[in-house]
């Protein structure tokens, strides 16, 4: 059994990404994955031109290590893996990798989503979009929150 997490300054390349899991997780019956993509627009529709996410050093990858870790642990899942982005990040661009491995596909499903949900509102990360009409701080919203209630205990 194994949870990786990683904080990721250069591109973030889903395929090698999911190629290097699906052979870690080797004998595994499923594998999911889900890769986010930086939007376009903001929540209110604006244009967006990038996406800027400082993370402080050693905290940030703990707060990665961590989901991961509590990814694996909760749910019936051999591996996880988490790679999430940092520093600028053009519309377009994958900023975050999240995958689990299972003997079936239930577990996987719900692995995968219970880490995106704790990758949106808990992991370590101060968000800037950039537009046209300048820069602004961006938190997680009220339906992120929300979702990550679902897996409270």
């Amino acid at each position: 059994m194994a949870a990786a997490a990683r904080l990721e300054s250069a591109e973030l390349r889903p395929e090698d990404e999911l190629a290097r899991f699906i052979a870690e997780a080797d004998g595994a019956g499923a594998v999911v994955s889900f890769v986010g993509i930086a939007r376009p627009t903001s929540a209110t529709g604006d244009s967006v031109t990038g996406l800027f996410l400082d993370h402080y050093p050693g905290m940030t990858e703990r707060s990665l290590q961590q989901i991961a870790d509590d990814g694996l642990a909760g749910f019936d899942v051999s591996h996880v893996a988490v790679a999430h982005r940092c520093g600028d990040v053009r519309p377009g661009a994958p900023i975050v990798f999240a995958a689990a491995a299972s003997a079936h596909r239930r577990a996987a499903f719900l692995a995968a989503d219970y880490l995106m949900d704790r990758l949106k509102t808990e992991a370590m990360f101060w968000k800037k979009e950039q537009g046209p009409n300048g820069e602004r701080w961006i938190e997680p919203t009220d339906g992120d929150r929300a979702d990550a209630a679902r897996w409270s205990r």
